[in-house]
C-alpha cells in the first residue's frame, strides 16, 4: 500500500450554489480542480469533476477514495461485498466440513470415550500427523536454507557488470528476508505445516506503511474467499481477505487515514467459523471475557464500475467496464472503510495488481488444492478404527468380566458390563466354580493387526516416505537400479516440492517488485564484517529472482543418493571425468561447509619455466604451454632434456616433454599468423557482426578463416621438421649403440606389455558392469515378485480368517 496523502482532490458530483462574494477563485483552483459558473441570481455554480482523480500519474492516484464518495454510493457497495462474502462462504460450506472433521485425525486432543464401555482407548493412529510433520521439516530445511531462500539468474547475455548487478540483488534479497522481516521464517513454517492439510495456503505481499518495509504475510486458506467459479487468482473475479482487527488498532489507522473516520458500533463477540473453532479446540485455547473483541474486516480485491471514476473511452462517454479496486468493508456494520484503485498509475491496461501468491500441496478439482486430509484422510480413519479395536480387544482379555450366581435375576440389566466387573446373578447353588461366567472376550486379532499395517503402508506410501525405499536398497546395486527405486518413492513429493518451487518463484518476484518500486536509487546496508549497497536500477529485467532450492531434488538423502551415483560412474572412467567437482559435490551434498579446506581447489595452472616443467615431467603432473612464452628456448632445453638415459628409457616422460613442444610449436605458429596478417583479422572482427544478417560478409569471412588457417597448417609443418631433425642431431650419437638399441627395444616390449594389461583391466570393468547391471534388474523383478507374493499372502489370510470366523459362528450356533 502507499502512503496516504490526506490533500485529497475533491471528488462531489453535485452542484453546490453559494454567494459569490464568499468565494475565493484563487484558493479553490489551488486545491480542488473546480469550474466556476456565474448563475443569474449572483451565485455561482462549482462543478467538481470526479475525472480529475482517475487521471494516471496524479499523486493521488492511491488515496482513500472513500473519504469523497457520497454514502449513498458506499451504502449499496458495502451491502453488496458482504453479501457476496457470505454466498462465497457458503459455496465452499463442504470444503470447510471436510477440513474440520479431518483436523481431528491429528490426534492432538485425546477423546474420552464411554462406548463400547466406559475408558475405552481413545487414541489416534498418527499415520496423517507424522505424514504432515515430516513433509513440514523436509520442505522448511530444502526450501529456507539457513544462508538465505533467495538465488538470482540473469536474463541475456552474461558480462561483469550484470554479474556485479545479480549478486547485489541475491544478497539484499536474503539480507532482506533472513535478517530484516523478522517475520518470514515463523510464518513460511507455520505456513507449511498448513499446506499438507488443508491443501492449499497463501502469502501476502505488500509494502506495510508503519514498519517501513515490503513484507510476506502467511494467509490460511479459510480467511480467503474466492467466488465458486474460481479457478486461480488471476482470473478470480473477486478476492476476499478475512482480517481480525482490535478495536485500538483500527482507530489507529482511522486517525491515520489509512481507513475513513466514521462511527462504528463497539466491537461485540465476533463468532468464530467451524475451522477456526476446532483450530482453537485443538490448540486447548479458548476466549474469555477479559480479552479485548475483534473487528472482522473484509478486504475485496474487485473489478467495480464505480460511479463517478468510471473508464472512459476515446469518445469520452464511459465504457461500462469495470476496473480493479481494493473494497475494505466492516462486516457487522457494512459500513465502506476505503476504496483504493488496484492498477499502477501509468499502467493503460489497468489491470489488477496482485498481492496473493496461492501454494497447493496437490491440485484439486477447483480453486482449493487437495491436501492429505483429503486423500489419506480415510485410510486415517480406518487406521484408527482398527488401533483402537486392537487396544479394546486387549483391555477386555486382560481385563475379564462376567456373570456371577444370585438367584435369577441379574441387576442393572441394561448397563454395560465393564472390563474387570462381574455382576450379581440370582442362580441355584452350586460349586464355586460354576457361580462364575466370564464373558468369551478374544485376544486382539492377528488379521486386524495385518490390516492395519495394510492401510498405514498404504498412507505412508502416498505420503512419500522414501527415504526408507532407497535406504534398504542395495548399496551394491547398479546406478539404474538406484535411481529407479529413488523415482520410484519420490514421485509425489517431487511434484510438490516443484509446486512450492513455483510458489516461491512468484513470491520472491512480488519482493522484487515491490522493494523496486519504495527503495532509494542507492541504499547501504550493514551486514556481518562489513557494508553493502544497492541500488533501485539493479533490479531490472536482466535480473530473475528464484528459490536457491533445486526444483528436483527435495530432501538431503535424495541429493546424497544422487551424488554418490555420479561418484560411482565417474570412478569406472576418471580420465574423461572432472574427479575434483564430482568429490566437491559430494561433500557438499553431505552438508560439509567449508569445502576448501577439507578438498583443496587445484591450483591454476601458471607459465614455468623449461626447469620446472622437467621436475614436473619426472613427477608426473601435468604442464603446458602459454602464449608470449620463448618457444625456441623451451623447444631446445626439452631437446637437451630427452637426451638423457633417464628420459630415453621411460616412455612417460618422454611422451609428456613431446607433447609440450608441439604445444610451443602450434602458439609459436599462432603467434607467426596473427602478425602476418594483423590487419585482414581486425577486418574479420568488424565482419563478424554483419555475417548475420549478409551472406556475402559470411562467405568473405569463411575465405579468410581459411587463409589464415592455411598458413597456420605451413608454419606448423616447417616447425615440425626443423624440431624433428634437431632432434635427430641429438640422438644420432645413441642409435650405434648395440646396448642402448637393446634397452630401447626392452622399453618398447614393456609399454607393449602396459598398454595390453590396460585393455584387459579395461576389458574386467565392462564385464563387471554389465554384471552389476544384470543383477540390478534381477533385483527390480524380485521386488515386484515380493510385492505379488505379499499381496497373495494377505489374501490368503484373509480367506483363511473368514474361513475360521465362519467355523466358530457355526460351533456356536
Amino acid at each position: 500500500m502507499a502512503d496516504i496523502d490526506k490533500s485529497l482532490p475533491n471528488e462531489v458530483r453535485t452542484e453546490v450554489e453559494i454567494p459569490a462574494e464568499e468565494v475565493v477563485e484563487e484558493q479553490v483552483e489551488e486545491k480542488l480542480p473546480v469550474e466556476v459558473t456565474p448563475e443569474e441570481d449572483g451565485g455561482v455554480t462549482l462543478n467538481f469533476e470526479p475525472g480529475s482523480i482517475n487521471i494516471p500519474g496524479t499523486e493521488n492516484h492511491f488515496d482513500n477514495l472513500a473519504d469523497i464518495l457520497p454514502d449513498d454510493i458506499l451504502e449499496p457497495i458495502g451491502g453488496d461485498m458482504v453479501n457476496n462474502y457470505m454466498d462465497y462462504k457458503a459455496s465452499r460450506k463442504d470444503w470447510e466440513q471436510s477440513y474440520t472433521s479431518g483436523l481431528d485425525l491429528l490426534g492432538f486432543k485425546y477423546e474420552n470415550r464411554t462406548e463400547p464401555f466406559q475408558g475405552a482407548s481413545g487414541a489416534t493412529h498418527p499415520v496423517l500427523a507424522e505424514a504432515v510433520t515430516q513433509f513440514q521439516a523436509q520442505a522448511y530445511k530444502e526450501l529456507l536454507p539457513s544462508d538465505g531462500p533467495v538465488r538470482t539468474q540473469i536474463i541475456g547475455i552474461q558480462n561483469p557488470q550484470t554479474e556485479q548487478q545479480a549478486g547485489r540483488v541475491k544478497d539484499y534479497m536474503n539480507y532482506l528476508i533472513m535478517d530484516q522481516m523478522k517475520e518470514y521464517e515463523e510464518e513460511f513454517d507455520s505456513m507449511l505445516f498448513h499446506l499438507p492439510l488443508a491443501g492449499s495456503t497463501f502469502k501476502k505481499v505488500y509494502y506495510d506503511v508503519p514498519l517501513g518495509r515490503v513484507v510476506s504475510k502467511f494467509v490460511p486458506a479459510d480467511e480467503l474467499v474466492v467466488p465458486y467459479t474460481a479457478t486461480s487468482l488471476d482470473d478470480a473475479e473477486s478476492v476476499i481477505h478475512v482480517v481480525k482487527m482490535s478495536e485500538n488498532e483500527l482507530r489507529k489507522q482511522q486517525v491515520s487515514g489509512f481507513y475513513r473516520d466514521v462511527d462504528l458500533a463497539p466491537p461485540g463477540t465476533v463468532e468464530q467459523n467451524d475451522v477456526e473453532k476446532k483450530e482453537r479446540e485443538l490448540d486447548g485455547t479458548k476466549k474469555t471475557g477479559k480479552q479485548e473483541n475483534t473487528y472482522t474486516l473484509l478486504e475485496c480485491h474487485v473489478n467495480l464500475d464505480l460511479e463517478g471514476f468510471e473508464e472512459v473511452g476515446a469518445d469520452g462517454e464511459p465504457t461500462g467496464i469495470k476496473l480493479p479496486y481494493i473494497v475494505t468493508v466492516e462486516e457487522g456494520s457494512r459500513l465502506v472503510l476505503s476504496i483504493r484503485r488496484n492498477y499502477a498509475p501509468n499502467d493503460l491496461k489497468k489491470n489488477k495488481i496482485q498481492y496473493f501468491v496461492h501454494f497447493k500441496f496437490l491440485p484439486g478439482l477447483g480453486f482449493y488444492g487437495f491436501g492429505l486430509i483429503h486423500m489419506i484422510g480415510g485410510l486415517s480413519r480406518t487406521a484408527t478404527s482398527a488401533l483402537r479395536q486392537l487396544l479394546d480387544a486387549g483391555t477386555l482379555s486382560n481385563l475379564p468380566a462376567g456373570f456371577k450366581q444370585r438367584g435369577v435375576r441379574v441387576r442393572d440389566e441394561a448397563s454395560p458390563i465393564q472390563p474387570g466387573e462381574f455382576k450379581d446373578v440370582d442362580a441355584p447353588g452350586g460349586n464355586l466354580r460354576d457361580a462364575f461366567f466370564p464373558l468369551p472376550y478374544k485376544e486382539p486379532s492377528q488379521t486386524l493387526l495385518q490390516l492395519m499395517g495394510v492401510v498405514v503402508s498404504a498412507g505412508q506410501r502416498f505420503a512419500s516416505i522414501a527415504d526408507m525405499q532407497v535406504g534398504d536398497g542395495n548399496q551394491a546395486a547398479a546406478v539404474g537400479t538406484t535411481i529407479a527405486l529413488l523415482e520410484r518413492g519420490s514421485r509425489v513429493m517431487s511434484a510438490i516440492h516443484k509446486r512450492c518451487y513455483a510458489a516461491m518463484k512468484d513470491e520472491f518476484k512480488l519482493l522484487a517488485k515491490v522493494v523496486s518500486q519504495y527503495l532509494p536509487p542507492e541504499y547501504p546496508y550493514d551486514v556481518v564484517g562489513g557494508q553493502r549497497n544497492i541500488k533501485q536500477a539493479d533490479f531490472d529485467d536482466r535480473i530473475d529472482v528464484v528459490p536457491v532450492a533445486d526444483p528436483n531434488i527435495f530432501s538431503m538423502s535424495q541429493r546424497i543418493t544422487l551424488a554418490q551415483t555420479q561418484l560411482q560412474i565417474a570412478t569406472a572412467n576418471p580420465q574423461l571425468h572432472n574427479m575434483y567437482q564430482i568429490y566437491r559435490n559430494m561433500y557438499e551434498a553431505i552438508g560439509i561447509k567449508n569445502v576448501d579446506a577439507v578438498l583443496p581447489p587445484p591450483a591454476p595452472t601458471a607459465p614455468m619455466d623449461p626447469s620446472m616443467e622437467h621436475i614436473n615431467a619426472l613427477a608426473g603432473k601435468p604442464f603446458q604451454a602459454f602464449p608470449g612464452q620463448d618457444h625456441r628456448a623451451h623447444i631446445t632445453a626439452h631437446l637437451n632434456f630427452m637426451s638423457t638415459n633417464m628420459v630415453r628409457n621411460n616412455p612417460a616422460i618422454m611422451g609428456a616433454i613431446q607433447k609440450n613442444i608441439l604445444e610451443h610449436i602450434s602458439l609459436m605458429a599462432q603467434e607467426q599468423v596473427q602478425l602476418e596478417f594483423r590487419e585482414q583479422m581486425q577486418e574479420m572482427m568488424l565482419m563478424q557482426q554483419q555475417a548475420t544478417v549478409n551472406p556475402m560478409v559470411q562467405q568473405q569471412l569463411q575465405m579468410l578463416t581459411n587463409q589464415i588457417e592455411s598458413r597456420k597448417s605451413v608454419l606448423i609443418a616447417e616447425m615440425t621438421e626443423e624440431f624433428m631433425k634437431e632432434e635427430k642431431k641429438i640422438t644420432s650419437q645413441f642409435d650405434n649403440d648395440p646396448l642402448l638399441k637393446l634397452k630401447s627395444r626392452e622399453v618398447d616390449l614393456r609399454a607393449m606389455e602396459n598398454e595390453r594389461k590396460k585393455d584387459n583391466d579395461q576389458a574386467q570393468q565392462e564385464l563387471a558392469r554389465a554384471r552389476l547391471m544384470q543383477s540390478g534388474d534381477n533385483f527390480d523383478e524380485k521386488l515386484e515378485q515380493n510385492e505379488d507374493l505379499a499381496k497373495l499372502r494377505a489374501g490368503v489370510s484373509l480367506a483363511k480368517s473368514g474361513i475360521q470366523d465362519a467355523k466358530v459362528m457355526i460351533d456356536d450356533n
